[in-house]
């Protein structure tokens, strides 16, 4: 058990848990999750970290069929800049390794983001904390259990 389905079943909030046996060759981590679980892109969210205004890491949610807009991310979050965050940090700062960095359980809880587009759907997926480890939850219960906030955050 990861430390993300840990806390969601600590706080009993509804969810579901999606494995699949991830294929290290792949060139994308979120769309290979969203290929072998058979959901469509838009609902298969990635986590991804960014430094803003070099002092404070911040996570953004995106769809896997999309690209973070750092520019909105810093706007979002009140900063003057966001940069993407350089790889040994994120793992630090979250405690995964980068391709299973959940959004969910992490070691110091950063300020999150979630692309709005989130809204629309009954229920997302972001990583569970390992690659090949998606679950499944209401984007509403994950702002929730984030503190996080909706925001425009793609390209």
């Amino acid at each position: 058990m990861t430390p993300c389905i840990a806390l969601v079943q600590q706080r009993k909030v509804a969810h579901r848990v999606h494995e699949y046996i991830h294929d290290p060759t792949h060139a994308s981590y979120g769309l290979e999750a969203a290929e072998k679980l058979g959901i469509p892109p838009e609902r298969v969210f990635k986590t991804l970290v960014v430094s803003l205004d070099a002092r404070e890491l911040a996570v953004g949610l995106v769809p896997v069929s999309s690209s973070l807009n750092v520019k909105q991310m810093a706007r979002a979050l009140g900063a003057k800049r966001a940069a993407m965050a350089e790889k040994s940090a994120v793992e630090r700062s979250t405690g995964y390794v980068l391709g299973g960095v959940s959004p969910l359980g992490q070691k110091r809880q950063l300020r999150t983001c979630i692309d709005s587009s989130a809204a629309q759907f009954a229920t997302i997926l972001v990583s569970a904390g390992r690659r090949g480890l998606e679950i499944e939850l209401a984007p509403d219960d994950l702002v929730s259990l984030l503190g996080g906030r909706y925001a425009s955050l793609c390209r």
